[in-house]
């Protein structure tokens, strides 16, 4: 490129760039970073993690185990 086309196009550069800049169109690693922290902090009071329901479903089971018994018991005796 020639002088004459940087001096050209040099205003529609500089706009752009005061655009990019003004409206925060890059992110820097810090903005990121605790936009990541906010979504694992969201994520993490909203589900539950794969243990904690495995958990649950074994509590579940031992449970329903246990209806069953007291269910055969008492129709079983009347």
């Amino acid at each position: 490129m020639d002088k004459d086309n940087i001096i050209k196009y040099a205003p529609i550069i500089i706009v752009v760039l005061s655009i990019i800049f003004q409206w925060n169109l890059f992110v820097t690693p810090e903005k990121l970073e605790i936009k990541h922290r906010e979504i694992l902090k969201d994520v993490s009071s909203t589900y539950s993690t794969k243990e904690q329901y495995d958990d649950l479903k074994t509590q579940l089971s031992a449970m329903q185990q246990k209806i069953d018994k007291m269910y055969e018991i008492l129709t079983s005796k009347g």
